[in-house]
């Protein structure tokens, strides 16, 4: 049976192209790379089986204009652009790619980390700008203490290297009981307990109801004065107007930001001006190995359900449809 297939971006790895083939699915992509509408437009022309997710929105509309549509996976973990909800009436499970893109996101919370903590991005553009700057004004990881808000995949392998750059790490988690699943690394049972002791605060939760805005000014305020923040999560985690206001009165020193409130960030927004923060476009998964290990496991999760042998329920966000969901 050949399955219909669409992916809402112009490309995908060929990892996850040729396994599709293989499965002779018909593939279809995003012609316009923003375009939310686009997405709506084709699910109501074509009758597709399955959606794999990438960054536009897949709102409501557009899975309620393709009534053929039995699944969508997520490439990666994030479902924020995902109208699961909407999903989950009509009976469609998401499934996502954990662990795919968990190495590239924490090597990029590691360089983040050591950009901030040396003003490296500053200190490039002084010398550009033939300035030889050498401020004295770096700090060192050694000897401080790290706190991860979030311990999945990403947040173990942080801690991990963290370590081995002789750092104190402190974890909270709210899904995870009993033992640190890493050795040496103290759980919190609050993110109250967290905070005073993270002269690092690195974070790696995802965008729900619960931690949308989670670090406000208050809970901003409870970190040492002077700690560093780094966001390779989403960036509605944090208030940024009250970071902000933080990274100029000093309490935070510094911030490494993958994510940000607003995406694409504008080019006069706050953060941009301020030389003691660091920015990168959301690509802590943009490596060629995070690229092909998610379209792969995307393509996987699709094949999987289609054919009628399911993906393991924990990577589905919404498992209360496989109790109802039947495959014509």
């Amino acid at each position: 049976m050949t399955f219909k297939v669409f992916v809402t971006a112009a490309r995908l790895a060929p990892a996850g192209l040729a396994l599709l083939q293989q499965h002779g699915c018909d593939v279809a992509f995003l012609r316009d790379g923003d375009g939310a509408a686009e997405v709506e437009a084709q699910l109501a022309a074509q009758p597709f089986d399955a959606v794999i997710s990438r960054t536009v929105d897949l709102s409501a509309a557009a899975i309620a204009a393709c009534p053929s549509l039995k699944v969508i996976s997520k490439h990666g973990v994030g479902v924020s652009n995902i109208a699961v909800d909407a999903a989950t009436q009509r009976g469609i499970p998401v499934y996502v790619t954990p662990g795919a893109n968990a190495q590239s996101v924490a090597e990029l919370t590691i360089g983040l980390m050591l950009a901030v903590a040396r003003r490296i991005a500053h200190l490039d553009h002084e010398l550009r700008e033939g300035r030889w700057t050498r401020a004295q004004d770096g700090l060192q990881l050694g000897g401080r203490r790290l706190g991860l808000l979030g311990f999945g995949q990403v947040g173990q392998r942080v801690a991990r290297v963290a370590q081995a750059l002789g750092m104190e790490v402190h974890a909270h988690d709210p899904m995870l009981a009993g033992p640190s699943p890493v050795a040496g690394v103290q759980l919190h049972a609050s993110l109250e307990s967290l905070l005073p002791v993270s002269d690092v605060l690195s974070l790696h939760v995802p965008l729900t109801r619960a931690t949308r805005n989670l670090l406000d000014a208050a809970a901003l305020d409870r970190l040492p004065r002077g700690a560093l923040l780094v966001n390779t999560a989403r960036g509605e985690v944090v208030d940024e107007a009250a970071l902000i206001e933080r990274l100029g009165d000093g309490r935070v020193t510094g911030v490494g930001l993958d994510t940000m409130a607003t995406e694409p960030l504008p080019a006069d927004h706050p953060l941009t001006h301020l030389n003691n923060v660091v920015l990168t476009p959301h690509v802590g998964g943009s490596t060629a190995a995070a690229l092909a290990a998610m379209a792969e496991g995307a393509a996987r999760n699709v094949l999987s359900f289609l054919q009628g042998n399911p993906p393991d329920a924990r990577s589905c966000v919404n498992p209360a449809t496989l109790q109802t969901t039947t495959i014509a």
